[in-house]
Parts: structure tokens; C-alpha cells; sequence
């Protein structure tokens, strides 16, 4: 009989959105005729713009000419669009960067979670908290973290955000060697700043660190001070690795494009002290395990950088915005403490009079038949927050914060 990976067993399984799915299950089933408005979802509900179903029609007619037909392409990406990257989402900000350097896949949370094949099982790990679980739960997985007590996992470096640090995690009092950042963040919404970074970059540099940099939502952004990419902070290049997504700019959650940055100056160690290229492991292990995001994806992915297709994804992250603007200020109006929602579509709030988050996810979908998440499930600094999102659809989304206003008592 075969031997299972144990390290599976450590993690508390699908229990938050298996729970939020049973207790809302259970609501519709008591009350049928309640209208129940979902804004605890990360998923975009807007559809692709018309720039990117064009350049996708356009390729799928290539796929049925032999003239034109593509196979198997290279694993890391068509040069068409890499060259695209490069120019617009990072030469445009004075970032030198190689297109070997560039490897384009399925999602960002596929190569979140799989980034951490290529570094040793006896790493220690620094995440923020609450934290996008991927991050944590494949460490997990992989045997990097001990057993989970109190709520957090033993040989884990967990970093707080809170109100009261104003969201911003504090370095490490000790040496992490892998360190978990994302900004502007999920789920809080909240974002770190050039100079708070620059003392991340310091510190992976001081410490022979690698941070694994998430900039999922960087078309979000609105604030200047606020880093699009981390290579615009002075010597990233030697210390971090970069995660970006067409998924929440372009709503490619439903189609998969992403692309991960690995500069070759980023390095590692052997056993006996030698350096070693993260780049070169990661081109090994990518294709190896991977054969290539699909070309017609990849060509609607092209198109986000046309000239259409940027005015029409700014049009959709800025319907997003409004949304989460309307949400903020629903909530001000309405006496409940939130963050986040200025350069992110997630507002993270707190929850009111003490309430915990399970607890106020209760009284929200029985008093206002709303849906959101409980803070709980991102990690333990979670608890006494609630994330809403504001990627539901305009009408939804003024609905809900009047019922927030008019209808939740507290």
C-alpha cells in the first residue's frame, strides 16, 4: 500500500468556505424567499473586454489553418507577449528586466504555491497575518511547518496586521529565510508603501533572504507612494521574486493567464555555501511540470496591452473602485471602522461591539441577507475583522450598503 504525504493530514481542510457555504445553504433553505447578496467572493463578475475576445476569436480561427495551427509552444511564454510585459508593465517604470526572466503560466496561485519547490524543506517562513492562505497551507504541505496549535502552525514566522500597526507588518526580531509579501493585500486591501518596502528589500538583503512578492491587484492602485512593482525599490533585484495576474485587471479568473518574474540576480545557496540562480531552478522545474499557458489565451492576454485593451480593463478596475468607494462609505455612514478600498477592491472592516467574525457573518446574512467572509479564516489576526469585496455588479453592491444602513442594527 502506498505512503500518503502526512503534512496533508496538519491542514484544517476547506473549513471556512465549507462553512460559509453550509450556513448560507441552510438561511436559503429556512428563508426561500430571501434575496441573498454575495460580496464575500474574490472572483470578477464583469466579462472580458472586447479587445481581448477579438484577439481570442482571431486565434482560434489561426488554430483551424495548418498555416497557422500551434502546437506545443515554449513553456515560458510566446515572445509576443513577454516582449508586451516587459515594455509596458515594467520598461514604462525603469525597470531593466531580461525576457528570460519572465514565465508566463496558468494563475498566480498556481506558481504561489508551487514556488516553494525550489528552495530546501529546512527554510523558515515569515507571513503576514491574515494572509492569503496558499501561501501558508503549501509550505504545509511540503513539511516546511510543524503541527498547528493555538491556531497557528509551529516553525512559522507570522507577522500581525491590524488596525493597530496600521496593517504593516514589523521585520522579523530573528533570520527568516522566505518571506510572504502582498500588496496591495489580500484580504485586507490595505497596502505597504515604497519606504516600508525599501525596509523589506533591506532586510532580505542583510539577511540573505528571498521575499515572494504578490502584486495580484497592482491595477488597483491609485495612491503614487505605492509600488506598482517592487522592482522600483533599489535592490529587489537581488532579493525578490514578483507574481502578477491578468485575473483581477482583465477578469481572467475563467480564461488563466498570469506571469512570474524570477531575475537571474536572485539567489540561493547549495548545502556547502555555494550560490546558485533561483531563475535556473525555476526554468527547470517549470518546464518540467508544465507545458505552456495555450496560445489563443495567451493572445487575448497580448491584447490587454493595445491601446483598446487598456482603456477598457481601466474602465473595469475603475467600476470595481467605485464600488468598493461606495462600500467604504456606506460603511463610514453607517459607524463601522474599515480599511482598505482605496488601492484594492477588498475592504476589510471591523467587525462592530465586539462582535467575532463568525459571529457578525450571522447577524449580516440574518438581519441584511448579505454574504461576505469572516476574517477568522485568513489566519488568527483575522479574528474580530470581515472581509467584503467589490466585485459584484453596481446594483448589488448600492443595494447591500443600503440594507447595511438602513437594516443592521448594532
Amino acid at each position: 500500500m502506498a505512503i500518503i504525504n502526512e503534512n496533508y493530514l496538519k491542514l484544517p481542510g476547506s473549513y471556512l468556505f465549507a462553512e460559509i457555504a453550509r450556513r448560507v445553504t441552510k438561511f436559503k433553505q429556512d428563508h426561500p424567499a430571501a434575496s441573498v447578496i454575495r460580496l464575500g467572493i474574490g472572483d470578477v463578475t464583469k466579462p472580458l473586454p472586447p479587445a481581448i475576445i477579438s484577439a481570442l476569436h482571431t486565434a482560434v480561427d489561426e488554430m483551424a489553418d495548418a498555416a497557422t495551427f500551434h502546437g506545443y509552444g515554449p513553456e515560458q511564454g510566446y515572445e509576443f507577449l513577454t516582449s508586451k510585459i516587459l515594455e509596458n508593465d515594467y520598461a514604462a517604470r525603469g525597470i531593466t528586466l531580461e525576457n528570460d526572466e519572465i514565465f508566463v503560466s496558468d494563475g498566480s496561485k498556481s506558481d504561489v504555491g508551487n514556488i516553494q519547490e525550489i528552495f530546501g524543506i529546512n527554510n523558515i517562513v515569515a507571513i503576514t497575518d491574515p494572509v492569503y492562505p496558499v501561501y501558508l497551507d503549501t509550505n504545509v504541505m511540503a513539511g516546511r511547518t510543524g503541527e498547528l496549535k493555538d491556531g497557528m502552525f509551529e516553525n512559522v514566522t507570522y507577522l500581525p496586521c491590524n488596525a493597530e500597526n496600521k496593517f504593516t507588518p514589523a521585520l522579523p526580531d530573528h533570520k527568516v529565510d522566505l518571506i510572504y509579501l502582498c500588496s496591495p493585500n489580500n484580504p485586507t486591501g490595505t497596502t505597504l508603501s515604497k519606504a516600508e518596502l525599501k525596509k523589506w528589500v533591506d532586510y532580505a538583503r542583510d539577511n540573505s533572504a528571498v521575499i515572494l512578492y504578490d502584486a495580484a491587484y497592482e491595477a488597483y492602485i491609485r495612491e503614487d507612494d505605492v509600488p506598482h512593482s517592487i522592482y522600483e525599490i533599489e535592490g529587489a533585484k537581488e532579493v525578490a521574486i514578483e507574481f502578477r495576474s491578468f485575473s483581477k485587471n482583465a477578469g481572467f479568473t475563467g480564461t488563466r493567464c498570469a506571469f512570474t518574474i524570477v531575475p537571474k540576480t536572485v539567489l540561493g545557496k547549495k548545502a556547502n555555501g555555494e550560490q546558485f540562480p533561483l531563475n535556473t531552478l525555476w526554468n527547470r522545474r517549470h518546464t518540467t511540470k508544465f507545458n505552456g499557458t495555450p496560445y489563443i489565451v495567451q493572445q487575448g492576454a497580448a491584447a490587454v496591452y493595445t491601446p483598446a485593451g487598456q482603456q477598457q480593463i481601466k474602465a473595469i478596475v475603475d467600476y470595481y473602485m467605485a464600488n468598493a468607494q461606495i462600500i467604504r462609505e456606506g460603511l463610514a455612514s453607517a459607524g463601522i471602522e474599515a480599511f482598505g478600498g482605496v488601492n484594492a477592491p477588498y475592504i476589510w472592516l471591523k467587525t462592530p461591539k465586539g462582535l467575532s467574525s463568525w459571529s457578525f457573518f450571522d447577524k449580516l446574512l440574518n438581519d441584511v441577507h448579505i454574504v461576505g467572509t469572516p476574517g477568522t479564516g485568513f489566519g488568527p489576526s483575522g479574528e474580530g475583522y470581515f472581509r467584503l469585496t467589490a466585485f459584484g455588479n453596481r446594483e448589488n453592491t448600492e443595494e447591500a450598503v443600503h440594507r447595511i444602513k438602513t437594516r443592521l442594527s448594532l
